[in-house]
């Protein structure tokens, strides 16, 4: 091949001009980019911002809700995403929002990229959860390779904003503790829309934060530095701006969409057909070490007012919706809320089935009763431990002897009890937990599950475990799941043993009479309770051990 000193080149047969290609000749590929030259046009259905949960995992079922994290439910549970459904409505009608339920729709990778590719959106918000940090942010990166501006929120990134950030480039913004008004004030900031508010949204923010300004310097431009409740990055450094207060008063947001949501593809244990959460407070007054609920809410409890939940359930209702789980981090946390309410619901007729949480000190049996009447089927206790303790210790505040009190009395309503243990805690022993294996057998539970402590960040017994040295070697943030195995190696009882444990205490339990007709009932109700038995007995009832004690196999 021959130079021709004309900035060509020949080829060897000599017939045709080869240009030679110099950068220099060409635009910059950046000014390109800027210029919107490689863009396509966006959709009609193109919108501001996309709220998700991300797939998931050979699309397995993850509970994931702000303050409960898991990486696969044992109970085939499939979480309603009401809190996406919340920020929706604050951003609504100002930008054009749309839900992405992933998990519930069992969405691969590959149909979930087909959907940003639908919906373009500007911006992208994701929870991110311990368990599942490195699939939220594949989440991150698919959105940000398309030019979307990501954002996350939830129980890990408020307690750890920097180390989130810093190894995953692909995140922009964290939402520090509670989400809500910062990720309207984020938007309104970068959209200009400030002065838009309408007089709903423009209460929030003088009611809420009586110290409240546009972040707008001087001279019209942005600081960043004045969004509360915001991590961002300033170059290479990641910024935590000062924190943001508390929503004071819940009545005064937005009803959730719930019409964003697929609500049929939601399910839970005992229940036919589609169900969904309704919010009845925020926030928890006791003092568990272990509980992530503290992480975003710290000790402060809020609630709604049982007129909005009445109007929210009449909204559900005629959805097509007459399953209702009353989501809270307490729910009997005010006795005179959950008194109103349920006269409210028995006056005015709505026969509506609903379930619960509770902790045996908030209760008593004329409450138990009323709740019955009003339509509630089953309550969740977090027992936790028969030994009181280890109850002590993390400062459950609820004890053993007044639990057979408390789900007696729910019994004797007509109230089903689910029970929650935790094999694990400080302090225990193989004595403590045949304790609380022999205790779970005294209490009149219809389901008992037993779950490995796993130590969140943020809680306090995350330090602890830090402090003392109890984390497994080679621990990543993925395995902190109390759903799927431990990150816990204590001096007197390893993994594998508190694994083996964990599988026992159930495996005891359940091995009853009592228990298993209820197993059996799930199997005969339909097939998505039918695979809740089977996910929740079969993991539990198979180890490959004997009744020796051997170590198991750590998954």
């Amino acid at each position: 091949m021959g130079e021709t000193g004309d900035n060509s080149t020949i080829d060897n047969l000599g017939k045709r001009r080869i240009p030679k290609l110099r950068m220099a000749d060409y635009p910059n590929v950046d000014d390109i980019v800027r210029q919107g030259l490689l863009e396509r046009p966006r959709p009609e259905n193109a919108v501001d911002i996309l709220l998700v949960n991300p797939p998931t995992p050979d699309r397995e079922l993850w509970i994931r809700t702000q303050h409960r994290v898991g990486r696969r439910t044992r109970e085939n549970m499939v979480w309603p995403q009401v809190s996406l459904a919340q920020m929706a409505a604050l951003l609504h009608p100002t930008y054009k929002v749309q839900i992405v339920d992933a998990n519930a729709e069992r969405m691969s990778w590959s149909e979930f990229i087909k959907k940003l590719e639908e919906y373009q959106p500007r911006y992208y918000m994701t929870q991110i959860t311990a368990p599942t940090l490195e699939n939220d942010m594949y989440g991150c990166f698919l959105a940000k390779a398309r030019r979307a501006i990501t954002i996350a929120f939830g129980t890990h990134v408020t307690p750890l904003p920097r180390q989130t950030m810093n190894p995953y480039p692909s995140l922009d913004y964290v939402l520090v503790g509670e989400p809500d008004l910062t990720i309207r004030d984020l938007l309104d900031h970068f959209e200009g829309k400030i002065e838009e508010r309408p007089p709903e949204i423009l209460r929030l923010f003088d009611k809420h934060d009586p110290d409240y300004k546009p972040a707008i310097k001087a001279d019209g431009s942005l600081d960043m530095h004045a969004i509360k409740g915001l991590a961002w990055r300033d170059g290479d450094e990641i910024v935590v701006n000062s924190p943001r207060p508390f929503i004071s008063n819940l009545d005064d947001l937005p009803v959730p969409m719930h019409e964003l949501l697929p609500f049929e593809k939601y399910r839970m244990p005992l229940i036919k057909g589609p169900f969904t959460f309704i919010v009845t407070s925020r926030g928890c007054p006791a003092g568990c070490t272990f509980c992530i609920k503290h992480v975003s809410y710290q000790y402060s409890t809020r609630l709604r007012s049982p007129e909005l939940l009445m109007s929210e359930m009449w909204q559900l209702k005629k959805m097509g919706i007459h399953n209702i789980h009353m989501y809270s981090d307490l729910f009997t946390v005010n006795r005179e809320q959950v008194v109103d309410l349920c006269q409210r619901m028995i006056a005015e007729k709505i026969d509506i089935k609903w379930t619960c949480n509770s902790r045996i000190d908030y209760v008593d049996e004329e409450m138990l009763g009323l709740m019955s009447k009003a339509g509630c089927w089953y309550i969740s206790w977090g027992i936790e431990s028969g030994n009181e303790q280890i109850l002590r210790h993390v400062h459950k505040g609820a004890y053993p002897d007044k639990a057979k009190q408390a789900l007696s009395w729910a019994k004797n309503a007509g109230i089903k009890n689910w029970g929650y243990f935790i094999i694990g805690l400080p302090g225990e022993t193989e004595e403590t937990i045949r304790e609380t294996i022999e205790f779970a057998k005294e209490l009149p539970l219809d389901i008992a599950l037993f779950h490995v402590a796993a130590p969140y960040p943020g809680t306090p017994f995350f330090y602890e475990v830090v402090e003392k040295g109890w984390f497994r070697k080679g621990t990543r943030w993925e395995d902190v799941d109390m759903d799927r195995g431990t990150v816990l190696d204590y001096p007197n009882l390893s993994a594998e043993r508190l694994l083996y444990w964990q599988k026992r205490a159930f495996r005891e339990w359940a091995l009853r009479p009592a228990p298993m007709m209820t197993y059996l009932k799930m199997l005969l109700s339909d097939w998505s309770t039918m695979r809740t038995a089977l996910s929740v007995g079969l993991e539990h009832l198979s180890w490959a051990s004997t009744d020796s004690g051997a170590p198991i196999e750590r998954e």
